[in-house]
């Protein structure tokens, strides 16, 4: 005699249909579940290595920018040109000529007041070039320069872009800090 709770058990598997009852799509839906996990962690880790080429990128051009203005090879110091310069040698910004800032100000070495104003990076509505501050200072002058690049993130909805502080148009500022003397000609 059987147990009154096996047999509604069975009555209930039989009311089942068999194609409920098979067991080889079961692969698949583990697959389905974690994909979504695999995809994000992917795009995050995609997003944060491409967000330090960018960042490491800039710096390096910056730098080289700079040099070659510490050096004097430039003649005549315009923003269209310290902005041309550093475009060139930033290979992957999409539109860095329209959203990049330039800002370089003087240093003075007697109370060595750093600016300490926040960075502020351009507004890509404007059409117009932002006003900046750039005085390329004088013989043995301390110069210190912040660029600001506004780029969009690739996967603007990963945890990596996520977290950035984001302009109006959800582009995030990569910023470059550095300071120079002007050599003597």
């Amino acid at each position: 005699m059987t147990h009154p709770v096996t047999r509604t058990l069975r009555r209930i598997a039989n009311l089942v249909p068999p194609a409920l009852r098979r067991e080889d799509g079961t692969a698949t839906m583990e697959f389905v579940l974690v994909i979504p996990m695999i995809m994000a962690i992917f795009m995050a880790s995609f997003e944060s290595g491409l967000l330090m080429t960018r960042s490491i990128m800039l710096e390096q051009s910056v730098d080289m920018t700079m040099r070659e203005l510490r050096l004097g090879h430039y003649p005549r110091v315009t923003n269209r040109l310290l902005k041309d310069e550093i475009c060139s040698r930033t290979i992957i910004f999409p539109n860095c000529g329209t959203s990049i800032k330039i800002e370089m100000q003087r240093v003075s070495t007697t109370d060595w007041n750093f600016p300490v104003t926040p960075e502020h990076c351009i507004n890509r509505r404007d059409v117009g070039e932002p006003v900046v501050s750039l005085n390329a200072g004088q013989q043995n002058d301390l110069m210190m320069v912040r660029v600001c690049v506004v780029l969009d993130a690739m996967f603007p909805t990963t945890g990596i872009a996520m977290k950035l502080p984001l302009d109006d148009d959800g582009g995030y500022g990569l910023v470059a800090r550095t300071a120079f003397v002007t050599e003597p000609s």
